[in-house]
């Protein structure tokens, strides 16, 4: 990317509303803009102050293209740390395109993907991780991805490594000064010190990346996969957490032939359900696809809801039969969370509440057809997640470039730690610190490379 050229985008998104926003950025934006913007006060805008607005309308060779309102932003005082032009059009899809090809003409060019908070960036307007949050807040779709997200703007996540890189760079001077006086054995970092903050940063550290496990839900939510055989209600169950008809719903077995999946928000925590085809033996070649599809889905869920009826028990040794298919469930996905969920509860009978409560206690009994019991479902998927951190405002990790730098820098402090218990030479525990502070610094962005830059950035939305 050129970095000292004015470019040009759509921040708004793209299509017809009642107004769109033109950004402009670069040392240019302000003398590009004033040759094709004439205020109704006849002001020149390269001579307005910074954070002001200009009524007026964009012209060129005699044609008047729209009425609009200019904001002017200057130099550090703008997003990108530069010279920042806005443009509030009417938000005609023609009228969009025209000033956008108007300014191309007039020496600007299109921004890249990212492009403009990659010169924040640069430009020490945000550090690394507030950049990547900013891609995060506008993905945000739920209101816990949204306060982590805001958290970690603001600095929240960067501040805290960026002090336990400082502490830990001050001791890796004077460890390093020492090796200029190796001949005279003195020591200038004090040992006990160090050792005090290399336990402190190990802390910090596990704390850091135990949270991206939850992290990780609250950014991309939780799948489930309802899974059971045909018949026992996993479409009406869905389309009960949904609250609308999502999925077909009959009483012939194996309706559902393919994979169903939509997504709600509970207690801000984003539930991911995927209706399943009913597990059965059977000669049809399409219902046979769907059944695979549902072991490859319950693979990918880490919420697996198996779902039985009165139906079931119509059957000789019924109840042994379900025990041994929850065992196998719990046998072949031993890391995922199961509930049993009883449905269709008004039709069983005393007898069968009876022996599913002694035999299988943990079982929910609900009514997915009448909408009972749900909400006692809901409370426990939510008891899946444990979000004390983010009620606490924690500091939660969810980026993945983060979590596998902060692994890193936790095995290279271990290694400082092992070096200075077995009386490694100090020349090798320096070797060990500066690379601690190298995947420090991938984090906030003090150590970073164009192809780091260019995989961050190429995922942004154009115009931000």
């Amino acid at each position: 990317m050129i970095h000292q050229d004015t470019i040009v985008a759509l921040a708004t998104p793209s299509g017809a509303g009642a107004i769109a926003l033109i950004r402009i950025s670069g040392s240019d934006a302000i003398t590009i803009a004033s040759t094709v913007f004439k205020s109704i006060s006849g002001k020149d805008i390269t001579r307005q102050k910074s954070h002001t607005l200009h009524l007026g309308t964009i012209e060129d060779e005699g044609r008047v293209y729209d009425q609009v309102l200019l904001s002017i932003f200057k130099g550090t005082n703008s997003y990108t740390g530069e010279n920042t032009v806005e443009i509030s059009c009417h938000g005609s899809v023609f009228i969009q395109q025209q000033i956008i090809q108007l300014l191309l003409r007039k020496g600007c060019r299109m921004a890249n993907a990212g492009e403009f908070t990659l010169r924040a960036f640069l430009n020490g307007k945000l550090d690394l991780s507030q950049a990547e949050a900013v891609a995060d807040l506008i993905a945000s779709d739920n209101e816990a991805s949204h306060q982590i997200a805001m958290q970690q703007m603001r600095g929240g996540f960067s501040s805290e490594i960026a002090k336990l890189r400082e502490e830990l760079l001050n001791f890796a001077s004077l460890i390093e000064l020492e090796l200029d006086f190796a001949e005279e054995d003195v020591e200038f970092a004090d040992r006990t010190q160090f050792y005090d903050l290399l336990n402190r940063i190990e802390f910090v550290l596990k704390r850091l990346i135990d949270s991206f496990a939850v992290g990780n839900v609250i950014k991309n939510g939780i799948p489930v996969a309802i899974v059971g055989e045909p018949n026992v209600g996993k479409s009406t169950l869905l389309n009960a957490l949904l609250n609308e008809e999502r999925a077909i719903v009959s009483d012939i077995a194996g309706t559902t032939r393919d994979t169903i999946e939509d997504e709600i928000v509970i207690d801000g925590i984003g539930f991911r359900f995927i209706d399943t085809a009913g597990i059965r033996d059977t000669q049809d070649v399409v219902e046979s696809i769907g059944i695979k599809k549902t072991f490859e889905k319950m693979e990918q869920a880490q919420v697996v809801i198996y779902l039985i009826s009165s139906e079931q028990f119509a059957v000789a040794n019924s109840l042994d039969n379900l025990k041994l298919e929850i065992e196998k469930i719990k046998n072949q996905y031993p890391q995922k969370a199961l509930v049993v969920i009883g449905n269709k509860k008004d039709l069983y009978t005393d007898e069968q509440i009876e022996g599913i409560k002694s035999e299988i206690p943990e079982t929910l009994l609900i009514s997915a057809k009448n909408k009972e019991g749900i909400e006692e479902l809901k409370a426990k998927l939510l008891s899946f997640v444990n979000t004390g951190a983010l009620r606490n405002n924690e500091t939660i990790v969810t980026n993945a470039r983060h979590y596998d730098s902060l692994i890193k820098a936790l095995e290279e402090i271990q290694k400082v730690q092992d070096g200075m218990q077995t009386g490694l030479s100090a020349d090798l525990v320096a070797i060990d610190i500066r690379q601690a502070l190298y995947y420090f610094g991938e984090i906030t962005g003090q150590v970073t490379n164009d192809e780091l830059l260019g995989n961050i950035f190429a995922n942004f939305c154009i115009g931000k």
